[in-house]
């Protein structure tokens, strides 16, 4: 996913962004409510982890802001226990979750990747592309009913382009998401994945196919 965090504090921004990173998300991190606007302006971020009390502008007036202004992409709250009564108006503003402070990291990712299934209409974590189904939660992916061996990064890849199905995902942005920001692995390794990723898809309905120069994009064969 590509988030951005809104964090004002560095302790829990520093160790928010690098759960995150590790886990393969791609994070903006901005630490001033100033800073938010123009953060999405012309980024397509799939989800926001938002602190409420910011310098310059509350969480509060960035969710009625962000709304207003277009922004659907699903808001998490990381709101201390003092502003706990809030959250019918958080929720009513137009935020989606929250998370209480202190909180487990493990739990912060695994909320964020909830929220992204609802609003991508998942209802389970089984996500069908023609003949091929992909378990989100238990990492497998099968074709025509029969699993198929994919090792972790791969599955990574193939979840990342699936999650924008029918739409292009830049080169930049799939390095960042697989490699974790590494400035020593070159575009060769992505295409190494993206080859071994096809291979293991061979004629199933589920192809990605490449935008030259721009990136790559999960298509069903079929429509």
């Amino acid at each position: 996913m590509q988030i951005l965090l809104v964090e004002d504090n560095d302790d829990l921004g520093d160790a928010v962004e690098s759960r995150l990173t590790q886990a393969g998300h791609a994070v903006t991190w901005v630490k001033d409510g100033n800073d938010v606007l123009p953060a999405v302006r012309g980024e397509n971020f799939d989800a926001m982890a938002l602190d409420l009390m910011l310098p310059n502008r509350s969480g509060f007036e960035l969710i009625n802001l962000l709304r207003k202004a277009g922004f659907d992409a699903p808001i998490l709250v990381m709101t201390a226990r003092s502003e706990i009564d809030d959250k019918v108006s958080l929720l009513d503003l137009g935020a989606d979750d929250y998370l209480v402070k202190p909180f487990d990291l493990r739990e912060l990712e695994a909320r964020l990747r909830a929220l992204m299934r609802r609003t991508g209409g998942m209802t389970s974590s089984i996500v069908n592309v023609g003949n091929v189904a992909i378990d989100v939660a238990g990492r497998v992916v099968t074709i025509d009913g029969k699993a198929i061996e994919i090792g972790r990064r791969e599955f990574r890849l193939l979840e990342i382009l699936v999650s924008s199905l029918g739409r292009v995902v830049p080169k930049e942005r799939l390095m960042n998401q697989l490699f974790n920001l590494d400035n020593d692995v070159s575009t060769n390794a992505l295409e190494l994945y993206i080859s071994r990723l096809r291979r293991k898809l061979g004629d199933a309905e589920l192809e990605i196919s490449t935008a030259r120069g721009v990136g790559y994009k999960a298509i069903n064969r079929h429509g």
